[in-house]
């Protein structure tokens, strides 16, 4: 369905551009159709950069991202609002994505005038109903609201029907309940669950561990721009291999233990370049025609100011990818 492969992205610095800064480095992955990818790493790893990128809110600097086999880079006029058709994406506060001086419903008219001009009013009232039913939304107790009158978990499920509304086949979701209470978090989750099961690609970019693991088929874990792990959920999460990896679940709070006494996780090593196992088919010096089973791909690199040659991910379980520890 949506596959990126190679992207880099790098921004200028100073005043006039003389210095540039590599946010995103030399990224690959795939999300098929009925899957949750998370896309995991700490504030300024390039998370949300990725997420732009594929919304084409920000431009690729190289490689290039794919949507169902069209390069969506190259998409203007027409075949761009297309492309938003079947691509949409949600952000971090769902205030920010509302017009305070209008009710909700501008929200969902912008969608209607934009792209469902030709449905009369009675066919858009049905769509609508239909569509906030599958978001668990009482159409009577949100529509004709501002949006300080409704809670932070009805605006983003509103932006998710929104969303909705139009031919959605894949969905950017950018630490959508990191602003939620726990309350209204897990419903957010078991709708993004429940959007899965009809068939929706979705990715879950999280700095939050235990989100990413409750809610995700595979894990990409992102340090410094470049992927450092991947693989499916529960290989990433039971037998951590990076460091990174390590060092992120070993930070996360436990119940009954003091901060910072949870004995380390062992894994097995894997040195720069030396790790035994399968190279990640489709990288400079792959030694193997197997393909991952849901394509993911990826290399890192030591730098982070100019791109270059990576050191291919090595195979270390099936269906698990690590970078040597001496590029993560």
């Amino acid at each position: 369905m949506l596959r990126l492969d190679h992207v880099s992205k790098s921004f200028g610095l100073g005043a006039f551009g003389s210095r540039s800064f590599l946010a995103v480095d030399d990224v690959s992955l795939r999300v098929a159709p009925g899957e949750v990818v998370s896309l995991i790493g700490e504030s300024g790893s390039g998370k949300s950069t990725i997420g732009k990128m594929i919304l084409r809110l920000l431009p690729v600097s190289s490689g290039s991202i794919t949507f169902q086999g069209e390069d969506v880079s190259t998409h203007t006029g027409k075949a761009l609002k297309a492309y938003y058709r079947r691509v949409q994406g949600v952000f971090q506060d769902p205030f920010s994505s509302y017009n305070p001086i209008f009710t909700v419903d501008h929200a969902l008219d912008l969608v209607r005038r934009e792209y469902l001009g030709d449905l009369s009013g009675q066919e858009w009232r049905r769509r609508l109903t239909s569509v906030l039913e599958t978001v668990s939304i009482n159409a009577g107790e949100v529509l004709g609201k501002y949006p300080h009158q409704l809670s932070g978990g009805q605006l983003q499920r509103l932006l998710i029907a929104r969303a909705l509304m139009l031919d959605l086949r894949f969905l950017v979701a950018d630490e959508i309940i990191s602003m939620l209470d726990a309350s209204t978090r897990i419903d957010v989750l078991n709708l993004l669950g429940d959007l899965k099961t009809r068939g929706l690609g979705i990715l879950f970019i999280t700095h939050d561990l235990s989100l990413g693991n409750y809610i995700s088929d595979r894990t990409v874990i992102l340090r410094h721009g470049a992927v450092v792990e991947m693989g499916a959920t529960g290989l990433v999460f039971g037998n951590p291999c990076h460091p990174y990896t390590r060092a992120l679940l070993s930070a996360v709070p436990q119940l009954h233990a003091r901060w910072g006494a949870a004995p380390e996780q062992q894994a097995p090593p894997v040195p720069g370049g030396s790790a035994p196992g399968r190279q990640a088919p489709g990288t400079p010096g792959a030694t193997t025609t197997a393909v991952p089973p849901a394509g993911l791909v990826a290399t890192v690199e030591r730098s982070r100011t100019a791109p270059g040659r990576r050191a291919a991910l090595v195979e270390i379980e099936d269906d698990h990818f690590v970078a040597p520890t001496g590029n993560g």
